[in-house]
C-alpha cells in the first residue's frame, strides 16, 4: 500500500474516531452531567433558578418599600412570570425544562461526580448537589402547579407538613429534627460562603474580572440565603416547641418575621440585595460551572 493511501486510510480512522467520540459526548455528556442535552438544559435551569431569586429580591424590596403585599417567595416570582400572560406560561415551561434537567445533572453528580476532587471535599460537594437537586425541583413543583392552574396549592405545605408530623407519636421530636436539617444546611451555606468552596465547580481559566465577579456574588449569595434557610428553620423549631403548625412558615413568612422582629426593613432589604446577588451568580453559574 502506497504512502498516500496510508495517509488517506490515518485520516479516515481520526475522522471516524471524532465522529463516535462526538456522538458518544452528545448522548453522554462530558462528565456529571448525564448528556449534552441535559447539560445544555440543564445551564438555562440554572439561569432560570437564577431569576427566581433575582425576582424573591426585587419583591423583598418591593415589600421593604412598602409596594404591595405580593409574596416573597418562590411562588409569587412564579405568579409575577405567569401574569404577563401566555409568553410568561411559556416560559415557566422552559424553566420546568431546565429545572428538571439541572436536577438531574446535580442527583448524576451526587451518585458519581466531582471526580476531579476526593476524600471529604467530593463527600461535601455531593452532599451540596444533592440539596441543589431539591433546591431546583422544589421550585420546579411550583412553576409546574402555576402552569397547570393550581399555583396556590402549595402555599400552605409548610403547615401541612407540621400538622401531619404532630399528628404522629413524639411528632414534636420529628418536627425539630426537620427544623435541625433546615438550620444544618444553613450552616452549610455559610461555610460555602465564607470558604468559597462554590468556586471549585467552575471551570479553573476564568477571566479576571468574572473571577472576581463569582466570588463577591456567591459569597454573598450564599451567606444571605443561609440567614433567610436559617429563619425557616426558626420557624419549624417554634411550630415544635409550641406544637403549633400554625407557627411555622416558608421564606415569605421567615422574611416578614425578620422585618417583624429586626431593626425596620434593614433586615428584608440587605436580603433582598443578597438573594438578588445568588441570583447573579447563577447566571454566572450558567455559562462557567465545570462539566466534567
Amino acid at each position: 500500500m502506497s504512502t498516500e493511501a496510508n495517509g488517506v486510510e490515518a485520516v479516515g480512522e481520526a475522522a471516524e474516531h471524532a465522529v463516535h467520540e462526538a456522538a458518544d459526548r452528545t448522548v453522554h455528556g462530558g462528565g456529571d452531567a448525564p448528556s449534552r442535552l441535559v447539560e445544555i438544559l440543564g445551564r438555562a435551569g440554572l439561569i432560570a433558578y437564577g431569576a427566581v431569586h433575582l425576582l424573591v429580591g426585587g419583591l423583598g424590596l418591593r415589600l421593604a418599600l412598602g409596594a404591595g403585599p405580593a409574596e416573597v417567595d418562590q411562588q409569587g416570582a412564579v405568579s409575577a412570570v405567569a401574569s404577563v400572560g401566555p409568553l410568561g406560561i411559556a416560559v415557566l415551561v422552559a424553566f420546568v425544562a431546565g429545572l428538571v434537567a439541572f436536577a438531574a445533572w446535580q442527583i448524576t453528580a451526587t451518585i458519581a461526580g466531582f471526580r476531579w476532587v476526593s476524600g471529604g471535599e467530593r463527600f461535601r460537594k455531593r452532599v451540596g448537589a444533592a440539596s441543589k437537586a431539591i433546591a431546583v425541583l422544589a421550585v420546579a413543583v411550583v412553576a409546574a402547579r402555576t402552569v397547570l392552574g393550581d399555583p396556590e396549592n402549595g402555599r400552605a405545605g409548610p403547615q401541612k407538613l407540621v400538622a401531619g408530623l404532630l399528628a404522629l407519636p413524639l411528632g414534636w421530636l420529628l418536627v425539630g429534627a426537620v427544623a435541625v436539617t433546615v438550620m444544618v444546611i444553613a450552616g452549610t451555606m455559610v461555610y460555602t460562603g465564607c470558604a468559597r468552596t462554590f468556586m471549585g465547580d467552575l471551570v479553573d481559566d476564568l477571566p479576571a474580572g468574572v473571577r472576581r465577579a463569582a466570588v463577591v456574588l456567591g459569597a454573598v449569595g450564599n451567606l444571605a440565603r443561609a440567614v433567610a434557610f436559617g429563619a425557616v428553620g426558626v420557624l419549624f423549631a417554634v411550630a415544635a416547641l409550641r406544637a403549633d403548625p400554625a407557627r411555622v412558615g416558608g421564606l415569605d413568612e421567615a422574611l416578614r418575621a425578620l422585618v417583624r422582629h429586626g431593626q425596620g426593613v434593614a433586615p428584608l432589604i440587605a436580603l433582598s440585595l443578597g438573594l438578588g446577588a445568588f441570583g447573579l451568580y447563577c447566571v454566572l453559574d450558567a455559562r462557567y460551572r465545570r462539566a466534567y
